[in-house]
């Protein structure tokens, strides 16, 4: 287990084994290092903290408190990303999941077991992507009307849902988290730089691919489809738009991405899938009205205290707290904020924080 966060944390960091040697003064070998890298010999503590300090991570991340290790890692990514990038996905995941079970586990909540709609099936044409958003919907018992907050929901059902600083080539990616002592965690990760529709289109896009095995369709296309589907229902959708149309003014579309709360240009792709309007009405819209939308969002949601923002961790943290199972200290540790901030926190005298700022 030491061996493999190591790797992570210094493919984070940049480093060949060599440059992590040198970083320590030679102090610790890059033949030492690639040892422990492959589980042949194990780190004295004094190397562990040595190469904590030269790596920059706690050394809680590095002696794994608990047996958890990432399993099959999926990333929607633009076709650059680099080895760097993903290792700082792989080691942020990992370390911050690490302390949400831990959290979980010191409340005794038996709440990592994730709630899907099912198990995964095979889609084999995008009518069948949509049925699959139906009956999804229909498993979480949300009827045919518009989602308010996706994060929320995701994390109803046991979904870890992580909004982070990603580097610039990774849009979002979904994982599982693999524990020794009970059910793998499905962890969807999004860049929380996006506006709020794509944060939410993206959320589904990737509950999309925890879902659907593709066959015979292409599986980028499928996820989008279900996250559209999932978003907006078919019929819902025709009883306010109409099954078919000529034409759209500006103000109606608007008022019918709030509806929905998602971007314009994936309601006017919405309408062409369902064919309420025709593919060559589309790409009119597109190349005249809609030509600057996919850059510039007309109307963006707003960006409002709590939306689209993950709560629960920091929930269970401050229960822990109150409850007396932690001391502040632990709880500055597990929320990664100074020990006065979180006294302040707890007597109401700090300000609430939105995650998505």
């Amino acid at each position: 287990m030491i061996g493999e966060r190591l790797r992570i944390a210094r493919r984070k960091a940049g480093f060949s084994l060599r440059d992590l040697s040198e970083r320590m003064d030679g102090r610790i070998s890059h033949n030492a290092i690639a040892k422990y890298e492959r589980g042949e010999m194990e780190p004295t503590s004094s190397a562990l903290i040595e190469l904590s300090r030269a790596l920059a991570v706690p050394m809680e991340f590095l002696a794994a408190p608990l047996d958890v290790r990432l399993g099959e890692l999926e990333f929607r990514k633009k076709s650059g990303t680099s080895a760097k990038d993903r290792a700082i996905v792989e080691a942020t995941v990992l370390e911050h999941v690490e302390r949400y079970l831990l959290v979980e586990e010191i409340l005794e909540l038996d709440s990592a077991a994730c709630k899907m709609p099912f198990e995964k099936k095979t889609v084999r044409s995008f009518d069948e992507v949509e049925q699959l958003a139906i009956e999804a919907r229909a498993e979480w018992n949300l009827g045919n009307a518009p989602i308010s907050d996706v994060v929320e929901l995701l994390e109803e059902h046991g979904i870890k849902v992580m909004l982070l600083d990603l580097p610039e080539s990774v849009s979002g990616l979904t994982c599982l988290v693999q524990r020794s002592n009970g059910p793998d965690v499905p962890v969807i990760v999004v860049n929380k730089t996006f506006n709020l529709e794509r944060i939410r289109f993206t959320l589904l896009h990737e509950l999309g691919h925890r879902l659907m095995e593709v066959d015979g369709i292409d599986e980028e296309k499928a996820a989008h489809r279900f996250a559209s589907a999932f978003l907006m229902p078919a019929d819902h959708l025709r009883e306010v738009i109409g099954i078919h149309r000529h034409g759209f003014g500006v103000a109606e579309l608007v008022v019918t991405k709030h509806l929905y709360r998602v971007a314009a240009t994936a309601l006017l792709v919405r309408f062409r899938d369902l064919g309420i309007i025709s593919p060559e009405q589309a790409m009119a819209i597109f190349q005249t009205t809609a030509r600057h939308w996919r850059r510039n969002e007309p109307q963006p949601l707003p960006r409002t205290l709590g939306a689209e923002c993950p709560q629960r961790f920091d929930r269970l943290c401050y229960r822990a707290l109150a409850e007396g199972v932690i001391s502040i200290s632990k709880a500055a540790d597990l929320l990664r904020k100074p020990v006065a901030a979180i006294a302040k926190k707890m007597n109401g005298d700090e300000p609430a924080e939105d995650c998505c700022q």
